[in-house]
């Protein structure tokens, strides 16, 4: 088994390729993908067999690549124009249709992926309201769900699997506090459980979804943010561990991330906060759940941290050089 991390750098236009050792803990770069221009969000196809990587500088543009099955390495596949600059993408759960979400041009859009893995040119865009910032389909692939961080609003939709087309539920959006900044969404296995991060007050709600309407309720409301902090809050990522023992969100200005057990109900109860890169934009945990990697855009670094599995606490096992600006992670098992 080889586990594969992939990281885009938005300064250097490159994605870095390495592999961690689980026995160690260690990174090994073994490919560095020269694609140009301010690359960011990433996703992966469920079959692991190729990965898509935004541009958010022109020209606008979805990039897909092949994975090797031996070694992670990446090959080109082809690329397409995208509508907007995207701060998210996301596939369906199939991997026929790639979700993407436009913080400046106030929009989402889906594109069907071809057979061959290669994205295809977008067949629906939607306008919404300002700054939509992340698009997650939901584990039945029946629904959608949309942050809007100017507008203080997760936009609700309902998916058509067979044809990748978008419709707004009823009601079309869950209201947010306003101020808060709804930003990232992570899903809790069970399906029916969500996560969502606001960057603007680097707090957490747990979401429950009506799995017969696809519609949300929040349920609690947690801090990400560590005792003492001051200032203005930049919240930035937020993942479970596969097990969904546990859950950690980033936050750029205090260069923290924040860890909290989940209850058997989905609720979370705050486990401290630990000390990582310095404005970490995005992190990722590996399939086992045993280390946590975090992208220090402000220090060009990877920070590997080794998880607890009994508290959730993070011991910073080691370091490794990225490119400029790492801003988003993704790790495999081959």
């Amino acid at each position: 088994m080889t586990t594969v991390v992939y990281v885009s750098n938005a300064e250097s236009g490159t994605v870095s390729v390495m592999h961690l050792d689980l026995s160690t803990g260690t990174l090994t770069t073994v490919q560095t993908v020269e694609l140009g221009g301010m690359l960011m969000p990433v996703a992966i196809s469920p079959d692991r067999r190729v990965l898509h990587v935004a541009r958010r500088s022109e020209p606008l543009a979805v990039r897909s690549l092949r994975i090797s099955a031996q070694d992670g390495t990446l090959s080109s596949l082809g690329e397409v124009p995208l509508p907007a600059s995207m701060a998210n993408i996301a596939t369906d759960v199939t991997g026929r249709f790639l979700f993407s979400a436009s913080y400046g041009g106030n929009l989402v859009a889906v594109s069907p992926i071809g057979t061959d893995g290669a994205v295809q040119r977008p067949q629906q865009v939607l306008p919404t309201e300002p700054k939509a910032h992340a698009m997650r389909v939901d584990p039945s692939n029946r629904f959608v769900f949309v942050p809007l961080l100017g507008a203080d609003k997760v936009l609700q939709f309902r998916f058509d699997a067979a044809s990748g087309r978008l419709t707004p539920n009823d009601p079309p959006a869950l209201v947010a506090r306003p101020g808060s900044g709804p930003r990232h969404l992570a899903f809790h296995p069970n399906g029916h459980t969500l996560y969502l991060l606001h960057e603007l007050d680097a707090s957490i709600d747990v979401l429950e979804m009506d799995s017969e309407r696809g519609t949300l309720k929040a349920v609690q409301t947690v801090s990400a943010l560590p005792a003492g902090f001051s200032g203005n809050p930049w919240a930035s990522d937020i993942h479970l561990t596969p097990d969904a023992r546990h859950l950690y969100a980033s936050e750029r200005r205090s260069h923290t991330l924040a860890a909290f057990a989940v209850a058997a109900d989905g609720t979370l109860a705050p486990q401290g906060s630990f000390a990582t890169q310095a404005q970490p934009r995005g992190f990722a945990i590996d399939p086992s759940g045993r280390f946590l990697i975090a992208a220090g855009q402000a220090s060009h670094r990877l920070g590997i941290h080794a998880i607890d599995p009994s508290s959730g606490s993070l011991r910073l096992q080691g370091e490794h050089t990225a490119g400029q600006d790492p801003n988003w992670v993704e790790v495999i098992c081959l």
